[in-house]
């Protein structure tokens, strides 16, 4: 019998309480009498019988099970080095398999890795974090690591574990705060998710933030996923886009939200998958001349109605219209046919959902705990903590992931302006001032220009677009003049201006034109994307067509003046899908645009 330390650790395994079970479960030295032997530990809760076996001299070793509960002990008396060996296990119903025991696997994350993580620069996490398909000591299975640094236990849990918390608990990796576990026999496919014990007892479960590929909601689990089974062609476009500096290149760029640009014809409920999206836009877009796409986020989330910019799987694209793969397959297609693309990527704020990153380990792990800094007040979400270096970590590699992995060409940065300023959107008394009393968010900065400085000497040829709203200078510009980094700043003012003026009765223009006279005296002081996006055309603005005066033959009169005078004044250009064919209705992201318009005459 095992003494009175091992059967404390013992109950700790089998009430889900253990921080490290590799130390109690799997093959260990056990000195007894005076006498080395080795004894093989494992907690099979449904199990009847258990038996170790021998992988090279084919010995089978019987485990009696020394509680109720279902944990299995075999102590092996003729043999003293470790050996390869797997668990014969029969359950109650009489089924018997085999399987190779998770617990005699040493750690994949190395001292290095952890130490990178921990100061924020472990750039490519991304490939050593969540499920990753692999092969150890010639086993296939998965990987699974998670950052969770305040927890009492973390498992991996789903259906080959009946979600069941207490089979397969993870192992935490010194003070990193990283829980890790390789699963033998789990592939490709596989459905899971993190059951997280906190210190308090609570149970929450976690979709893997590192997660590659989720269910379609309104399911929330992770799926294992190969994103590098794709096999890209675009190499002659990344080679070129390396040469090409895009602040002196035309740029013409055709916003495109993917769940209602076009639906089925059959069904106008039913998406379009990615391989569908490649061919169809590709061609509209080539057809008609722009050198781009930027696409409404595409990582996971859990609303529609969000069109995207509520996030939760920051590093999958959204299983609505297929997998990563197919996605893949779309920006190599649009590669292909020298068109760019770009994703609205959004590190400003996440949402509340309880399977999300959000209160992840039982305490504000991603956000900041105190609400005046860590909750957004517009928007019902939450706010990143930017002055931690593990959150930093996770945003930059987001950037890397999608640069790497997914050959995207920028990301236009959403919402910068709230990152900026802490008080933004919050009354006095609100929010807490930066420590030297004012109201710039320095972390954010701070992590805003080490983010461009770093993707941009990593990446040549990709851009970083900022959607910032206010006059905050040097947005564009060299982070050593003192500037943010971007290479683009979306121009706000120009499209405010521009739509004040232009939608007014002619008769009345005279009186305004220095409305629209006044982008020119700013023109230059910024690298600007003129921008005539989807937020002009929602909630209840009114189409593009419709902000036009005039009866109908004037509104369409009106409508390619003003698109003549946006290509013709300097900077690039960014037009929403449906405003490029005068649609009459407010863009709705819940069905197809009106293409039965380009019947007539004045649409087309």
């Amino acid at each position: 019998m095992e003494s009175y330390t091992y059967q404390h650790d013992i109950n700790k395994i089998i009430h889900g309480d253990h921080h490290d079970p590799f130390l109690v479960l799997g093959m260990h030295n056990l000195k007894m009498k005076d006498k080395d032997c080795l004894i093989v530990r494992a907690f099979l809760p449904d199990s009847r019988e258990a038996s170790v076996l021998h992988l090279k001299t084919k010995k089978e070793y019987p485990m009696q099970q020394v509680n109720k509960e279902g944990f299995f002990i075999a102590l092996i008396e003729d043999v003293k080095e470790f050996f390869l060996y797997k668990l014969k296990i029969t359950n109650h119903e009489g089924i018997t398999w085999e399987t190779v025991d998770p617990y005699r696997f040493l750690p994949v994350l190395t001292d290095f890795d952890l130490h990178l993580f921990k100061e924020g620069n472990n750039y490519m996490v991304y490939r050593k974090m969540g499920a990753r398909v692999m092969t150890i000591d010639q086993v296939d299975g998965v990987y699974f690591a998670v950052w969770a640094p305040n927890a009492r236990r973390v498992s991996v849990i789903g259906s080959f574990n009946n979600w069941d918390g207490r089979r397969h608990p993870m192992r935490v990796l010194g003070g990193s705060g990283i829980w890790e576990i390789f699963m033998p026999g789990l592939k490709e496919g596989d459905i899971y998710k993190y059951e997280i014990k906190t210190q308090q007892g609570h149970l929450y479960l976690k979709a893997d933030p590192y997660g590659y590929y989720h269910e379609v909601r309104p399911k929330n689990a992770s799926i294992v996923y190969d994103i590098s089974k794709h096999k890209w062609k675009d190499q002659e476009w990344i080679e070129r886009r390396k040469r090409t500096n895009w602040q002196e290149s035309p740029m013409s760029i055709y916003e495109v939200h993917l769940g209602s640009w076009i639906r089925s014809p059959d069904d106008p409920e039913k998406f379009l998958d990615y391989r569908d999206l490649a061919h169809k836009l590709c061609d509209y877009v080539k057809k008609l001349g722009y050198t781009h796409v930027e696409f409404l986020p595409v990582a996971e989330h859990p609303l529609d109605i969000s069109w995207g910019y509520q996030v939760l799987g920051y590093f999958a694209p959204s299983s609505r219209y297929g997998e990563p793969a197919d996605f893949m397959y779309l920006v190599d297609h649009f590669h292909q046919n020298n068109i760019g693309v770009i994703l609205d990527w959004v590190p400003a704020h996440f949402p509340r959902d309880d399977h999300g990153i959000g209160w992840f380990d039982g305490t504000a792990l991603y956000e900041h705990a105190d609400p005046r800094k860590g909750e957004h007040p517009d928007w019902g979400t939450k706010i990143f903590n930017f002055g931690r270096n593990e959150v930093q970590n996770f945003l930059l590699s987001n950037t890397f992931f999608w640069f790497d992995e997914y050959h995207i060409d920028g990301l236009r940065v959403d919402a910068v302006a709230s990152m900026l300023y802490l008080d933004y959107g919050r009354k006095n008394g609100e929010w807490v001032p930066n420590k030297f009393g004012g109201k710039e968010n320095i972390e954010a900065i701070e992590f805003m220009k080490k983010l461009n400085t770093l993707v941009h000497g990593k990446f040549p040829g990709i851009m970083m677009i900022a959607e910032e709203s206010t006059a905050w200078a040097g947005v564009s510009k060299p982070t050593y003049t003192g500037g943010l980094g971007f290479t683009f700043k979306w121009n706000m003012g120009w499209m405010n201006d521009t739509l004040v003026y232009i939608s007014k009765d002619p008769i009345y223009r005279k009186f305004h034109h220095g409305t629209l006279t006044f982008s020119l005296i700013y023109a230059f002081h910024e690298n600007f994307i003129l921008v005539l996006s989807h937020d002009e055309i929602v909630h209840g603005k009114g189409s593009m067509i419709n902000k036009m005066p005039g009866d109908y033959w004037q509104k369409f009169a009106n409508l390619r003046l003003l698109y003549g005078y946006m290509y013709t004044h300097p900077g690039k250009k960014l037009l929403f899908m449906g405003n490029d064919f005068g649609q009459f209705s407010e863009w709705n992201c819940t069905r197809s645009l009106d293409w039965h318009l380009l019947d007539n005459d004045l649409h087309r």
